[in-house]
């Protein structure tokens, strides 16, 4: 990269922490940043983002001899459209080009011809400027106007300058906004309170949030300060413990430890801790020995039984619960083992969150999970950071109890789903249709998504290799199923594909993924 030679407005290729080389734009910085100390670097502006970043020359490279290249080795749908975004762009541009190009030839011919040697007026808008136009709104898509209505208020930055800082560290991140709060595609931050007070008059955490008011007086506040491709945030400067190394807990841990969290760890296997020391977290000998060494600690088992074991039982959480101490409980369990930990750890003088996530082994790897918090909403704030670097968007969803109930419906219906479609690959096999084409079709259609394709395509090929466990979405089926009957209220799509996925359990696909329920339609 030392003989290439870049400059302002050049399509280049950007490398930015652990995520695949994005398609970017060399740009000018604002006036009042300052460029990093150190290597030569260059202010790049990514497509399909609102991420802005200074990116060292070697992490750059230029966008056509590398297009083919980049293409090859990155894969994913956000990614496409970044690309097909770039190449829009040059379409526009070079129709820009030409239409300026027509009008400098229609104005000198205006010029020579005039008799009064008036000066032509300029056109309302130059060429340059709606050649930016088009720019912003290929880079990052969606607009969000700021506009009261009978729904929303939009809050807009009380400060005048329309830069505002994101993070600090390897990279500085900048989000520009002028008369609009752009939707950010990769980690969105919502809180949602059950409380009667105006959403106005909630605290911010940021300088810049969009408040919605919603029915039964709940509020969901939308904050301007995530990060796309967040290869650097900012991260808490309290001491985090995790308890729990399973499929979903090392994803999480690893993201932590990633984007320079301090992190103790523990599981009950010690020797799965190894891999996390060598990545720098420390090692806790106990539940009780990590939550009084650190500030806040979470965790996330299997069911209710390991969770409440993990505080209740020998060298447990409750233990090492003192005043101050904080505990977030990620499992998904019933509200009644929640409601169960809400009342020990304060009582200890612990603060409490609950924090189930909605996701794969997968999407924790890649830190794209879905956050559902209740409980203690200051300590929700306070764990902001880390849920930047463990997910791409985050709830707050008022009371103790709410997010276990609201994980157990998204189950319910993610497990009936799996059930359903497995059922229909099933059916057209007997029935003579092609299993392919019947998911091709499904994939052209309004139920396509990312998870109907991977998990069909794990059908096709007999690839049951664990993603989320089926004997774990069998267990959230069974305690949402128990959650309706609580409440007096019908639960049969869900208790039919339940008995669908305790069939496959007996046919020894419990530890295989969950699409393996496909198994107890063939046997």
């Amino acid at each position: 990269m030392a003989s290439v030679h870049l400059r302002i407005g050049d399509l280049v290729w950007g490398k930015l922490g652990r995520y695949p080389p994005w398609p970017g734009k060399v740009v000018s910085p604002p006036k009042d940043l300052k460029k990093p100390r150190g290597k030569k670097c260059f202010f790049v502006k990514f497509f399909g983002t609102e991420d802005h970043a200074w990116i060292k020359v070697e992490q750059l490279k230029p966008y056509h001899p590398h297009k083919e290249e980049m293409i090859k080795i990155n894969k994913g749908k956000r990614f496409q459209q970044a690309v097909d975004a770039v190449e829009e762009f040059l379409r526009k541009s070079k129709g820009k080009e030409q239409a300026s190009h027509n009008y400098s030839n229609s104005e000198d011919k205006n010029k020579s011809t005039a008799a009064d040697g008036r000066k032509r007026r300029s056109p309302t808008k130059s060429v340059q400027s709606m050649l930016e136009e088009d720019e912003e709104d290929l880079l990052s898509h969606k607009h969000i106007s700021l506009q009261k209505d009978g729904k929303g208020l939009t809050v807009s930055d009380p400060e005048p300058s329309s830069v505002q800082r994101l993070v600090t560290g390897t990279a500085s991140r900048y989000k520009w906004e002028s008369s609009q709060v752009k939707d950010d595609p990769y980690f969105h931050h919502f809180l949602l309170s059950q409380s009667e007070k105006s959403g106005s008059s909630m605290e911010p955490i940021s300088k810049r949030l969009k408040i919605i008011e919603e029915e039964m007086a709940s509020t969901s506040i939308q904050a301007a300060d995530s990060t796309a491709l967040n290869g650097s945030i900012t991260p808490t400067d309290k001491r985090i413990g995790f308890l729990g190394l399973g499929h979903m807990g090392s994803g999480i841990v690893s993201n932590l430890l990633k984007m320079g969290h301090v992190v103790t760890v523990w599981n009950r296997t010690a020797e799965k801790c190894d891999l996390f020391i060598q990545e720098g977290a420390r090692l806790g000998r106990t539940p009780a020995e990590v939550v009084s060494m650190c500030d806040i600690t979470f965790s996330c088992v299997s069911d209710p039984k390991a969770a409440k074991d993990l505080v209740l039982g020998p060298s447990g959480v409750l233990q090492g619960i003192q005043p101050g101490k904080c505990y977030v409980e990620m499992s998904t369990v019933d509200p009644e083992t929640i409601n169960e930990l809400s009342q020990v750890i304060p009582s200890r003088g612990g603060r409490f969150l609950e924090a189930p996530v909605s996701g794969s082994q997968q999407l924790s790897n890649d830190g794209m999970l879905v956050i559902l918090a209740a409980g203690d909403r200051t300590l929700y704030e306070d764990c902001s950071s880390c849920f930047q670097a463990m997910g791409k968007t985050s709830f707050f969803l008022g009371e103790a109890g709410n997010a276990a109930k609201m994980m157990l419906i998204l189950s319910m219906v993610q497990g009936s789903f799996m059930a359903t479609i497995a059922e229909g690959l099933t059916l057209a096999q007997v029935t003579g249709q092609s299993q392919q084409t019947f998911l091709d079709i499904l994939c052209q259609g309004q139920m396509a998504s990312t998870f109907l394709d991977q998990k069909c395509q794990n059908i096709l090929q007999g690839n049951f290799r664990p993603d989320y466990y089926l004997k774990h979405i069998q267990k959230d089926l069974r305690l949402a199923i128990s959650m309706g009957d609580s409440v007096n209220h019908p639960t049969p799509m869900a208790a039919a594909a339940n008995e669908v996925y305790k069939r496959a359990k007996a046919l020894d696909q419990s530890d295989n993924d969950m699409s393996a329920v496909y198994r107890a339609y063939i046997h």
